[in-house]
């Protein structure tokens, strides 16, 4: 059935600067830089904030320390291979 095959995975959109994909590190870097100096004196309003009020927040479930370290302690195999074992 077509329907369990494998199927190629959507291409991600790199990020692009003056039209052109930012292959090198340089490149990145003008990117950055020219979006940070184009958007540093612009004024910013700040009254779209009122509008998070709107949303409504998420509640942790409460959790001990002791809860906290068992599962860091559970899944630290399966994490990335970072310096801090946290995915």
């Amino acid at each position: 059935m077509s329907w369990v095959n494998k199927h190629k995975l959507p291409a991600i959109e790199m990020i692009k600067y003056n039209g052109q994909p930012c292959l090198e590190l340089d490149d990145l870097w003008q990117a950055l830089h020219s979006s940070f100096n184009t958007a540093q004196f612009h004024q910013i309003d700040e009254n779209v904030l009122n509008e998070l009020d709107l949303y409504s927040l998420s509640l942790w479930a409460s959790f001990s320390e002791v809860d906290f370290t068992n599962i860091i302690i559970k899944y630290n195999n399966l994490s990335a291979s970072e310096p801090d074992k946290l995915s």
